[in-house]
């Protein structure tokens, strides 16, 4: 019989398929992973509602378990509460940043912050810092970037383009 341990170790290899320098459980996408009768329950929050990659991680999922014993699982999409990223490891803001995707700061408990939809950040978020140099002078240069949950910046120290996860 495969243990949650064993499913959470094969898990944390499962990468995410727009962001492969993390996985899914370092963003904090698998929610939980508990035993049902005969089956195993593997619950997903998608970074987002829409995420069109949500059918993708649902199939590596179940690649990877394949591969450490076949258990019977079922995959659930949970929406509620929805995925925020102050769920994103510090190991994941870390390999964010070394592949040029700055991370939001983690806002901590308590109530939910609005966001501020012109800019895409948080009121009080302050710049988003460039993964590069570490510059707070950067500037939006699209409210989208290479995939919906991230926004498109440009650093005006070293002039580096870069993606900002934005902050939900």
């Amino acid at each position: 019989m495969v243990s949650a341990a064993a499913i959470w170790k094969a898990l944390s290899a499962v990468v995410d398929p727009e962001i492969p320098s993390v996985s899914i459980v370092e963003l904090g996408i698998v929610r939980s992973v508990e035993r049902s009768g005969d089956q195993w329950l593997v619950s997903i929050t998608p970074t987002y509602s829409g995420c069109p990659a949500t059918r993708v991680i649902e199939s590596d999922i179940r690649d990877a378990l394949a591969q450490i014993g076949g258990p019977d699982i079922r995959v659930v999409t949970q929406l509620a509460p929805p995925w925020t990223t102050d769920w994103i490891a510090p190991e994941a803001r870390r390999k964010l940043r070394e592949t040029g995707i700055a991370p939001p700061q983690p806002r901590g408990p308590g109530p939910a912050a609005t966001i501020d939809v012109v800019r895409m950040r948080r009121p009080d978020d302050g710049p988003a810092a460039c993964p590069r140099c570490g510059s707070q002078h950067t500037v939006m240069v699209a409210r989208f970037g290479s995939t919906a949950c991230k926004a498109q910046y440009r650093c005006t120290e070293c002039l580096e383009p870069f993606d900002y996860f934005k902050p939900y």
